[in-house]
């Protein structure tokens, strides 16, 4: 019920927009109730829930100095800015992670880049948090200190179930999307986020249609305090007793297939079941 509270105000943002490849919008019932049209995917992730790769789309982005912005004849008003970014990367097994339901490099990059920009989460008035699976949204939010309750919508494209993305591709959408919107509200700021591997690598870019100092990020001192957090050996065989940390349950179109779990061992080590 909290999935499909999350992400179906997601789908109404797609339904309103003219680029969406699924211009529909769904209730919270509608995306987590399995059907056979909403099959489970990978618990507790049903069809509704998951990104749409199988989409035929494309944008484009223009990316130039503002001297050479001058010297096209580009209009003023038709400008938007980079004010703030930063990439970090997290372990690249999730198992590694001391604390699986969380992000620090989403929180380190995010707070760097909103850093750059000299703004607050507070000021951001316009956001578009990749959204491959729930599990996405749901951490950008932690990391970024974004409640539950926000009024502020959490995609200005639709996201990637709905919407639709081809895989990272999605970015240039939302950032053609956030580049519309701000053009419209040229005071006010917007931030995108991209996601990519296993919950690995994650960049976020703040913009405004308003122009002003930009400082690049310390990466090297972000991704730093990310290496400096604790992480978890993984032990490739194992035998006796195991506390089940995380899992889930792959389906096929055929039904349930296998259980997956992620297992944490007395030595404080961890290893996987199936």
């Amino acid at each position: 019920q909290q999935l499909g509270e999350l992400l179906a105000p997601m789908s109404r943002v797609a339904a309103a927009n003219p680029n969406a490849w699924f211009r529909r919008e769904h209730t919270p019932e509608e995306i987590t109730g399995v059907t056979p049209d909403n099959r489970m995917v990978s618990y507790p992730y049903t069809k509704n829930m998951v990104a749409m790769m199988d989409v035929d789309m494309a944008a484009a982005l223009i990316v130039a100095s503002h001297e050479k912005a001058d010297a096209l004849g580009v209009p003023g008003d038709r400008r938007v800015y980079l004010r703030g970014w930063c990439y970090a990367k997290d372990p690249v097994y999730v198992s590694e992670r001391e604390e699986m339901w969380r992000s620090v490099a989403m929180e380190e990059a995010g707070r760097e880049a909103m850093a750059c920009a000299g703004i607050g989460i507070d000021d951001i008035a316009y956001l578009d948090l990749y959204s491959c699976f729930g599990s996405s949204v749901e951490f950008a939010q932690d990391a970024l200190g974004l409640s539950s309750d926000d009024s502020r919508d959490l995609t200005v494209t639709g996201g990637l179930p709905y919407h639709g993305g081809p895989g990272n591709g999605y970015l240039t959408h939302s950032i053609a999307t956030l580049v519309e919107r701000l053009r419209c509200d040229p005071a006010a700021y917007g931030m995108v986020s991209g996601v990519g591997m296993h919950m690995t690598n994650h960049v976020y870019g703040v913009y405004s249609a308003t122009p002003g100092d930009v400082a690049p990020p310390n990466a090297a001192a972000v991704q730093a305090r990310v290496d400096a957090t604790p992480r978890r050996s993984i032990r490739d065989t194992a035998t006796g007793p195991a506390q089940v940390a995380a899992y889930s349950v792959l389906h096929s179109r055929r039904g349930p297939e296998s259980g997956l779990a992620v297992c944490d061992l007395p030595d404080g080590s961890r290893t996987y079941a199936r």
